[in-house]
C-alpha cells in the first residue's frame, strides 16, 4: 500500500526533516513520489513517477528548508495504473468557483459504480483521481443547489457524504485540501496516524520518529484548519479488512464454533 504524509499548521515552518524521513520509505514504495505545498488560492505541486530515493531533483530539493503551513505528500506502491506522471499523487482539480482541491489516496476502490463515469474523462488511470473528480462534481452540485459558493461547513458536509458513499467494501485512506480545510479519513486499521501539538497537526501512514503518534479516529472524516480539529463527520462504520486478515478471522471464528 502507498504512504501518506500531511500537515495543517497555524504558521509556516520547515517540514524538510519530516519529509526526508518520509521519502526514505520509498524503497518499499518505489512507483512515484509527490509533494503539494498548499495555499489558500494556489498549490505548488512537485512529483515524479520514479522512486523518491532515486530522484536527483528531490535530493536537491531537500537540501534546503521546505517551508510550509499546509502540505500533502505521497509515495506510491502501484495497484492501479501504470508508472506515469498522470498516475502519480497528489492530484489537483478546481471546482466551479475556482477553488483548488488537492487529494492523495492510500487505498483501492474495488466496488463503486459512482466512479465509473470518470474513467472516460480522467487524465490518468487511477481510482484515486476518479475519487477527486467525483468529489469536485458533488461540491459543484451542492453549490448549484445553494446558488452560491459553499461555506467551509457546507463543503465538509458534502465531502462527508462522498466518503460515506465510497467507504463500503473499499479501502479509503485519504488526505485532501480545499484551500482552507485539510480533510483526513481512514477505514483500515494502522493506515493513518495523527500527531497533534499546539498549532500543528501531522498525519502519516507510518509514524515518523521523535513524535507522539496516535491512530486517527476511525471510519469518520475529520476536517482540520491551522492545526486544530474543526469538523467531525459521520461514523459510517465501514471498516476495510484486507482479504488475508478476513480469511484468518473467519478461520478463527469457525474454529471457535467447532
Amino acid at each position: 500500500m502507498c504512504e501518506l504524509f500531511g500537515m495543517s499548521a497555524a504558521r509556516s515552518g520547515d517540514v524538510g526533516p519530516l519529509l526526508t524521513e518520509f521519502y526514505g520509505h520509498s524503497n518499499r514504495h518505489p512507483h512515484g513520489w509527490g509533494l503539494a505545498l498548499l495555499y489558500p488560492n494556489a498549490v505548488s505541486l512537485e512529483k515524479e513517477p520514479v522512486p523518491a530515493l532515486h530522484s536527483d531533483y528531490l535530493k536537491r530539493r531537500l537540501t534546503a528548508p521546505v517551508e510550509a503551513q499546509h502540505c500533502i505528500a505521497h509515495i506510491r506502491l502501484a495497484t492501479r495504473g501504470s508508472l506515469e506522471y498522470a498516475n502519480t499523487h497528489p492530484f489537483i482539480k478546481r471546482d466551479a468557483s475556482g477553488r483548488a482541491w488537492t487529494l492523495a489516496h492510500n487505498g483501492t476502490i474495488f466496488e463503486s459504480p459512482l466512479l465509473e463515469p470518470y474513467s472516460r474523462v480522467q487524465q490518468g488511470e487511477t481510482d484515486s483521481e476518479r475519487i477527486l473528480l467525483y468529489l469536485v462534481d458533488r461540491i459543484n452540485a451542492a453549490s448549484a443547489r445553494a446558488g452560491r459558493e459553499l461555506t467551509a461547513p457546507e463543503r465538509f458536509a458534502a465531502a462527508d457524504e462522498v466518503v460515506c458513499a465510497l467507504a463500503p467494501q473499499n479501502k479509503v485512506n485519504l488526505l485532501f485540501f480545499d484551500g482552507e480545510t485539510l480533510y483526513a479519513h481512514t477505514n483500515m486499521a494502522g493506515a493513518l496516524y495523527l500527531h497533534q501539538e499546539p498549532g500543528r497537526a501531522l498525519f502519516a501512514t507510518v509514524p515518523l520518529s521523535g513524535l507522539d503518534w496516535q491512530p486517527l479516529v476511525f471510519t469518520t472524516l475529520t476536517g482540520w484548519q491551522y492545526g486544530a480539529l474543526r469538523f467531525t463527520g459521520t461514523d459510517h462504520g465501514q471498516v476495510y479488512i484486507p482479504p488475508a486478515q478476513a480469511d484468518l478471522q473467519y478461520l478463527i471464528s469457525s474454529t471457535a464454533v467447532l
